[in-house]
């Protein structure tokens, strides 16, 4: 394993974590002003207890080269659905799977039910063997645009003859055992049509924050029951963060969601990391080694230990400069650590320094002594941070 190995910088990329291991595709960075999408054909994989990346070529039905797309990961496979191209948004959903060491993409052709309009941006949530899409931009023909709908908001700004482009509330779920497509009614009060939200599940509840809606960025907060369908609005009890979009939510606790980054109000790109209590409705701000480090259109994906996993994104105002893409991994820790992982990471951080350390390690205990071993190659001297 090349140790010296690094994933490409990237925005609007997807990732996902199955185990210690962070897999990452597609995306996009800016060279010379252009827009340059990254392979498609290629996969990054990042060992997160070893510190060190591989990369390995994928085959089958190869998507795209995608940014915006929506990916998430159920029973070991990576779905991605929509996202956009040189030639616009698209509504097809590919998958491979992460565990066999193959990497052979599977274009997914559905065989009940309609496909969702062709979108990026969106988000989703995994709930049993269904993936559940929400919001995002992207267009639609002008005879399926109702304009009493609010479901869809046209950018007024975009527009052909027979095609408008806009912002969408829709709910559309993916069936991966039966490959079918379907919208269920929902009830309550929906959120407004958006893009570049975040999103995340608790249980069979899925939780949406902010977005873009028109020219306006938000931080208001929505929760669907996947069980009876019906949307309804979290009023926090405390002060909330600023309203962004292009930021992430991720699942910690069984009521725990923790929002990093984004690009606010003001276009500032944010460093900033909340939790939310979804049953106190509380949020509170959190100390974390990377306010230095601003993200956006970022992915950030749950890990052990409650960890949070963040790769990736931008560091400026996509738009407005378009130059600061990032490759590094942030690990946020939202939890206190087992004993285990305390002992086995001090160990292994402090044993080239420590002679009484070096000289008893063949004392250890089995499983912690192979734990140390593969944690050390984290903390090699040679490794660049």
């Amino acid at each position: 394993m090349d140790s010296e190995l690094v994933a490409r910088e990237r925005s609007g990329h997807t990732a996902v974590v199955e185990g210690d291991l962070l897999y990452v595709w597609g995306g996009y960075l800016s060279i010379a002003d252009e827009e340059v999408f990254l392979p498609n054909n290629e996969i990054w994989v990042y060992d997160l207890e070893r510190g060190a990346w591989e990369v390995f070529p994928m085959s089958g039905e190869v998507p795209p080269s995608l940014s915006g797309t929506c990916g998430c990961s159920l029973n070991g496979h990576l779905y991605i659905f929509g996202g956009c191209d040189h030639n616009g948004q698209t509504n097809e959903i590919y998958c491979v799977n992460l565990t066999d060491g193959k990497y052979m993409w599977r274009k997914i052709r559905h065989e009940i039910g309609s496909a969702p309009s062709p979108r990026d941006k969106l988000s989703s949530w995994v709930h049993n063997e269904s993936i559940i899409y929400f919001g995002g931009y992207g267009r639609k023909l002008l005879t399926n645009v109702d304009r009493r709908n609010r479901s869809f908001i046209v950018d007024e700004a975009s527009w052909m003859e027979d095609v408008r482009w806009g912002w969408n509330n829709e709910v559309h779920v993916f069936d991966t055992v039966k490959s079918r497509w379907s919208e269920p009614q929902a009830h309550g009060r929906a959120p407004a049509p958006r893009a570049a939200h975040a999103s995340a599940a608790v249980g069979c509840r899925g939780y949406i924050c902010g977005g873009r809606v028109m020219e306006t960025r938000t931080s208001d907060i929505h929760c669907l029951d996947f069980q009876t369908w019906t949307w309804s609005e979290i009023i926090p009890v405390s002060t909330s963060p600023v309203g962004r979009s292009w930021h992430t939510l991720t699942s910690v606790s069984d009521g725990g969601l923790f929002l990093f980054g984004g690009l606010s109000v003001e276009c500032k790109p944010m460093s900033d990391g909340w939790l939310l209590d979804v049953e106190t409705k509380n949020w509170r701000e959190v100390e974390h080694p990377f306010k230095n480090k601003p993200r956006l259109w970022h992915t950030a994906s749950p890990g052990k230990d409650s960890d949070v996993i963040v790769f990736g994104g931008s560091c400026d105002s996509i738009l407005l400069v378009d130059t600061g893409h990032c490759n590094d991994a942030l690990v946020f820790q939202t939890q206190p650590y087992p004993l285990f992982r305390i002992c086995k990471d001090y160990i292994a951080m402090n044993l080239m320094n420590c002679e009484t350390l070096r000289d008893q390690l063949h004392l250890l205990p089995p499983k912690l002594l192979m734990a140390v071993q593969t944690r050390m190659s984290f903390y090699r001297p040679s490794k660049k941070y």
